[in-house]
């Protein structure tokens, strides 16, 4: 290997500290909606989760509707605010989508859209994120201070 590539490989792991293994992506995210990042031109879809469509609306604690498809991915932008994202593989989805685990400074971003009441947690095989989800329903935080239609079942009436 010669030195400049050395020092690049070398500087290249001190900015992502993370070990990438070939099909996994790094770098910067697009945010697309509150559960799918694109990053270089790769749709990202986020597992464990399943956040608002950005059309959807939820209803406040006095009946009042708004937007919390667009707060929810208004808050996963605002999580990432262009740092760079780590994603590990673990699949793709019926429409083609990578199925990925995905993280900004070693914090899993899943994770924490679930406890902060942006998403819900959704065809989490390994129990990840059902406790930050009981946390958020408590709290009451994001769509949980008032009422919304799981969006599965808003995808499948709309």
């Amino acid at each position: 290997m010669s030195p400049l590539k050395a020092a690049v490989l070398g500087l290249s792991l001190a900015a992502f500290p993370w070990f990438v293994m070939a099909g996994d992506f790094v770098g910067q995210a697009s945010i697309i909606d509150g559960d799918t990042i694109e990053i270089r031109g790769e749709r990202i879809r986020l597992t464990g989760m399943d956040a608002p469509e950005s059309r959807q609306l939820c209803h406040d604690a006095a009946g009042r509707p708004w937007r919390c498809g667009q707060q929810a991915a208004l808050a996963l932008d605002a999580m990432v605010a262009r740092r760079p994202v780590v994603c590990t593989v673990e699949g793709t989805d019926r429409y083609g989508r990578v199925l990925a685990a995905c993280a900004v400074g070693g914090r899993d971003l899943a994770g924490w859209m679930i406890k902060n009441g942006w998403a819900v947690a959704y065809y989490d095989r390994l129990d990840r994120h059902s406790a930050a989800e009981r946390d958020a329903r408590t709290a009451g935080r994001g769509i949980w201070a008032g009422t919304f239609q799981r969006p599965e079942d808003w995808r499948r009436q709309n």
